[in-house]
């Protein structure tokens, strides 16, 4: 039978699917509109089989903040050209209200199906590569930051004494500073304490070998080893790090500066970062 163009049109209107795809699927079909939206799916999955193979180096990073979770999405696909559709932030800015609605903590094949529905319209291979997600207490908050078109997402956790204390007009701006500081610095670690203990033996060893080659005394020696270990961690620790507005203090003495000034008590209790391309959360 002979499909019209308005057919083919209402069909792709339903489906989003490509005007080639919707004529051929309502032709296999007969003119019949359920017939060939299922057509549709197949060909699509047969398509996402197919492409699952190809590099998906591209993406996006996606984040959310509600009152007491915040969730951190990285979506990967083919293209720098995809990564800045539209259907795709849509999708991405979807998973993260799904994920926070049902309290999803993982990736699921919810999710993962919802990914697979663009990629049967977009027609290129593209994949969920991380779901990170926080609680928030009552007296905490999370700041966010997102780097151009999503190419690096970032989420800092601030607790207070008390939750008023985020009302205030100097803490709101420290906290989005300490956001564009992790985006700027991207610390591997959130204080000292934190540090793997094998890393720390590691790098020891490392500045040990270092300071062998100077003519020095023992003690002297020693102590220069612990003056480049407590530079490096500075380096990596976030809350050691010279605060990015002002390097002559530490973003943790800035943090407790800054609560002082607001009549309470403010501290950050974790960070993550997620960069587009790469395969995990830090925190």
């Amino acid at each position: 039978m002979a499909i019209t163009a308005d057919e083919v049109k209402k069909l792709r209107e339903i489906t989003g699917a490509g005007m080639m795809d919707c004529k051929k699927a309502l032709t296999q079909a007969n003119g019949d509109f359920a017939a060939a939206e299922r057509l549709l799916k197949e060909m699509g999955l047969a398509a996402i089989a197919k492409r699952q193979d190809r590099a998906t180096d591209n993406g996006r990073v996606f984040v959310k903040v509600e009152k007491n979770k915040a969730v951190m999405v990285e979506l990967s696909c083919e293209t720098d050209f995809v990564a800045t559709n539209e259907q795709f932030a849509e999708l991405g800015n979807k998973i993260c209200e799904v994920a926070l609605a049902k309290g999803y903590t993982e990736i699921n094949d919810e999710l993962t199906g919802m990914v697979n529905d663009l990629i049967a319209i977009i027609k290129e291979n593209m994949g969920l590569k991380n779901l990170c997600v926080f609680d928030l207490g009552a007296n905490e908050y999370a700041s966010s930051y997102i780097h151009g078109n999503g190419s690096l997402g970032v989420l800092v956790i601030f607790k207070a004494d008390k939750a008023e204390l985020f009302e205030n007009e100097l803490v709101k701006e420290l906290t989005n500073d300490c956001a564009l500081h992790v985006a700027a610095f991207t610390p591997s670690y959130l204080n000292i304490s934190t540090v793997d203990e094998a890393y720390i033996k590691e790098q020891t060893e490392i500045f040990t070998v270092q300071a062998a080659k100077l003519d020095k005394p023992a003690k002297v020696l020693e102590g220069i080893v612990k003056g480049k270990l407590s530079k490096h961690l500075a380096e990596i620790c976030f809350l050691q790090q010279p605060f990015v507005k002002d390097d002559s203090m530490s973003v943790e003495k800035k943090v407790a500066e800054v609560g002082k000034s607001a009549g309470g008590k403010l501290e950050i209790v974790n960070f993550s970062f997620l960069r587009a391309g790469v395969a995990s959360c830090s925190n």
